[in-house]
């Protein structure tokens, strides 16, 4: 592999320090890969951020689990009060009927829905009570807002293909390239895309991880409706020139895609990112078209297709 001259704008602010396994910028999904320590134990300051950009499985989990484990805190409580402290129970001697019977009248209470078949009976029990009811407004407040936050965030649904192909490009030349396309049916407008390549290079006998943005035929469209492939030219002046399939893979190369786009709905600015790695090249491949038109005329956009390809003689 030909070393390349690394100038001063090259580093993009990640720093070219040593490396001693890979450090992609970017993850599949578009999270950092990067691990934050040295923060307090009962660190508070994300706590929003992180309910709110969870994945939908993990919330519904966090929000059951807690529902769940607070009702039979609730209910523990209830029982130490003795068998007599509600009215209305089943009447059994049972410890595990009384359990249930606390269980679901602390679900009752937190939720202020109260059936009044069970009652709390002396001081202590109603004091409990009256706590949880008000510990259940604000809870069911709080999770009313981050549902509010989790649907009103804006955030781009853009589907990219899963390999990035090396592609024949123009007249003997080739190009770096993938695509992709808006999963919702909502206007994205004034799309802005940048890619990121790096890989580690020995330098002085150390292996050093280098930044580079690549120069893309179109780094912008004014308005996506169907599919846009992204096109970097292998030129002489890519980084990529006088690299091979193989010295991608030796050098543990990375791609990180960042998108910027206007959402037309929100009125708001949308970010999507993703990564793709050296073993996701297809070398000689060629994406295949994924939309067609009806019998009116009208096109048809498959997204199931965005990543067929076929390949084609070396190039």
């Amino acid at each position: 592999m030909q070393k390349r001259k690394i100038n001063p704008e090259d580093d993009l602010g990640f720093g070219s320090q040593p490396v001693l396994k890979n450090q992609f910028l970017l993850n599949k999904d578009g999270s950092p890969n990067v691990k934050r320590i040295g923060l307090p134990f009962f660190n508070t300051a994300n706590n929003y951020h992180n309910l709110i950009t969870m994945s939908w499985t993990k919330f519904w989990l966090m929000v059951i689990s807690g529902y769940v484990a607070l009702n039979v805190i609730f209910a523990l409580i209830y029982m130490s009060f003795g068998p007599n402290s509600l009215d209305g129970t089943s009447g059994s001697t049972s410890s595990m009927s009384h359990f249930w019977d606390a269980f679901f009248f602390s679900a009752q209470t937190i939720s202020t829905v109260g059936y009044g078949r069970i009652s709390p009976k002396g001081m202590g029990t109603n004091s409990v009570a009256a706590l949880e009811s008000m510990m259940g407004l604000l809870a069911f407040a709080l999770a009313t807002g981050l549902l509010y936050g989790r649907f009103s965030r804006p955030s781009a649904q853009i589907v990219y293909s899963k390999n990035i192909l090396v592609a024949p490009y123009r007249e003997n030349s080739r190009g770096l390239m993938f695509r992709l396309a808006n999963i919702r049916r909502n206007i994205l407008v004034d799309l802005e895309i940048e890619i990121i390549f790096s890989y580690n290079e020995m330098v002085d006998g150390k292996p050093q991880r280098r930044f580079f943005p690549l120069e893309l035929e179109r780094k912008a469209v004014s308005i996506l409706t169907i599919n846009w492939t992204v096109v970097h030219p292998i030129d002489a002046d890519s980084p990529l020139a006088e690299m091979t399939h193989k010295e991608l893979i030796d050098s543990e190369a990375a791609f990180a895609i960042l998108l910027r786009a206007f959402d037309d709905t929100f009125s708001q600015t949308v970010h999507s990112r993703t990564a793709y790695q050296a073993r996701e090249i297809v070398w000689g491949g060629k994406f295949k078209p994924i939309f067609d038109r009806d019998e009116t005329g009208r096109i048809v956009l498959d997204l199931s297709r965005i990543n067929e390809h076929e390949v084609l003689v070396d190039v």
